[in-house]
């Protein structure tokens, strides 16, 4: 009787220390990815901020297209302002 209880507490005590084993491995794998992720979205953090300031930064840009008509228009009124002058 004796020897199938220490058997039996055997067989307990071998899972346990191989269940807390498996436990610290998948830490000792999940924690640097876990610890690169908190990386990657303070980069992430840092690119967005970047992309803002170009959004801000380019924003008159999209008025280009309004200050080359009217340069053109003033262009071709200059133009036409020597040619009637004769130059």
């Amino acid at each position: 009787m004796t020897y199938s209880v220490l058997a039996s507490t055997t067989g307990w005590t071998i899972g346990y220390v191989i269940g807390i084993i498996v436990v610290l491995v998948v830490v000792a794998l999940v924690v640097p990815i876990l610890l690169l992720a908190r990386r990657i979205g303070v980069q992430a953090a840092a690119v967005d901020a970047g992309l803002q300031q170009a959004v801000t930064n380019t924003a008159a840009l999209s008025h280009l297209s309004t200050t080359i008509e009217s340069a053109e228009s003033i262009v071709a009124g200059l133009r036409r302002g020597r040619e009637r002058l004769g130059g």
